[in-house]
């Protein structure tokens, strides 16, 4: 049986799109650490070209770990909201290019929470525009993934803290370890 096709947000406003977006729950990644707190992304449109930057932070041990990026449309033309993220690895040496998808699945009239994914439905991420979602809206999120083909057995809420730790004041993780430990799956 063909796996059915999956919906993905037509029409995304990208302008309202824009901000930081905090992490309520995802699959686990060997891009994230395991013992990852605090995980946001912060999107800004690049007026020049009409590219997102992205700044993806998330807090280990109290040291702050990020990577920065770019995102396009997969495809100019389409109305669909396919995006592909770029990030240079690894964060502390940026050399190697990845590259990956990033789907708008859902997202409310408020621009207020996302259903993000990709189409080998091996990532997804529940996001909000505030580091905590109630509980209904989450079930509603979790059941539009699971109509979309996804195993939600594998989502793992992610802790956040109120108020969330400000970016300046935390000390970064300089040498990357965190990333070098997920590489190798610890």
């Amino acid at each position: 049986m063909a796996e059915k096709k999956m919906g993905v947000v037509k029409g995304l406003d990208l302008a309202r799109y824009m901000g930081r977006w905090y992490e309520i729950a995802s699959f686990p990644s060997r891009f994230q650490p395991k013992n990852g707190t605090n995980t946001r992304a912060t999107y800004s449109l690049n007026p020049d070209d009409g590219t997102v930057n992205v700044l993806n932070e998330t807090w280990t041990n109290g040291k702050r770990g990020f990577i920065q990026g770019t995102a396009y449309k997969a495809d100019p033309s389409n109305d669909e909201a396919k995006l592909k993220v770029k990030f240079y690895v690894p964060p502390f040496l940026p050399i190697f290019p990845v590259t990956g998808d990033y789907w708008v699945l859902y997202i409310d009239a408020d621009y207020q929470h996302a259903l993000v994914g990709q189409p080998s439905r091996s990532f997804l991420w529940i996001l909000c525009r505030k580091p905590d979602m109630d509980e209904k809206t989450y079930k509603e999120l979790v059941e539009k993934a699971k109509a979309e083909g996804y195993d939600v057995s594998k989502l793992q809420k992610t802790p956040q803290s109120d108020p969330p730790p400000e970016s300046e004041t935390a000390p970064d993780d300089t040498k990357g370890i965190w990333w070098i430990k997920s590489i190798l799956g610890k």
